[in-house]
């Protein structure tokens, strides 16, 4: 992978991680394109990548995550409603809790089945099938108009963590399976993006040091074989600073309520990359 190749990937993981068009969808399509074939060479890039866009969220959402942490430690306690999480907990301590209840399903699916779920990335016909789904259900949540909830509960976390879980298929989108699900679960659209972003923070560092781990054991120098430091430079800048961009514009278009667009465009690229497939 050159230098050129690394910014146009680290592009579209900005983008794509954020907007609800599946970013693992959209880089086997553009690995298939650039001719980036075999990942197993190019590990040291899926971290690099993948850590600048968690880099991205923590600068775009610094405030909402300062407010966590301040409010976490705290003795005190605020008044909570019972169907929003644990009374003897304050908002913020609930809200982390939220969060850490929606890592569990992708945690499961995370250790146990890694290794099959990765044997299906370089299927073009799963990614393109995949799309479909991912344009199904931003189409259902935009159509479905259930009570607007309060605040985000405990079992409604564990269900949009299951969807997370759903989307580490390639062609799936994590953004838009955890808001589409929040959505229909009638969940206020301000508050689900931000909380979208914020839950997939642990999943993807967790997964970085999984697979950091991988690439000292088969040795560092093999896996750097697939590129260069130029290249993993770049790459890295071009998916941070596309990310910012992302994750911001992904938070207003969620509260202006405009995911339908994104369920066309899904649509038609997996449409696209079935009859690819098929020629």
């Amino acid at each position: 992978m050159d230098w050129l190749q690394a910014m146009l990937m680290g592009i579209f993981q900005g983008l794509t991680e954020y907007l609800p068009v599946s970013s693992s969808g959209h880089l086997a399509i553009a690995g298939k394109l650039l001719g980036v074939e075999d990942p197993d060479q190019i590990m040291p890039f899926t971290i690099s990548v993948h850590v600048a866009t968690v880099m991205s969220t923590l600068v775009i959402l610094w405030k909402e995550i300062l407010w966590l942490l301040i409010g976490a430690c705290k003795h005190g306690r605020d008044i909570v409603p019972s169907r929003y999480g644990i009374r003897s907990l304050n908002a913020e301590q609930n809200y982390l809790l939220c969060i850490i209840v929606s890592m569990i399903p992708v945690g499961i699916v995370g250790l146990f089945f890694k290794d099959a779920i990765e044997g299906v990335f370089d299927n073009l016909m799963v990614v393109g099938i995949c799309l479909l789904v991912t344009a199904a259900l931003l189409s259902f949540s935009y159509f479905a108009k259930p009570r607007e909830k309060e605040h985000i509960s405990m079992l409604d976390a564990f269900i949009i963590g299951i969807a997370q879980a759903c989307a580490v298929l390639p062609g799936l989108s994590r953004s838009g399976s955890t808001i589409g699900t929040g959505l229909i679960l009638g969940n206020k659209k301000e508050s689900l993006a931000q909380f979208s972003f914020l839950m997939v923070i642990p999943p993807i560092l967790g997964e970085a040091l999984l697979d950091s781990k991988k690439m000292i054991e088969e040795g560092i120098d093999a896996a750097m074989s697939g590129i260069t430091p130029l290249a993993l430079i770049v790459g890295f800048a071009a998916a941070f600073i596309t990310g910012c961009f992302a994750c911001k514009w992904m938070i207003g278009i969620v509260r202006r309520g405009k995911l339908i667009y994104f369920a066309i465009y899904c649509a038609v690229v997996g449409l696209a990359t079935i009859i690819w497939q098929l020629l």
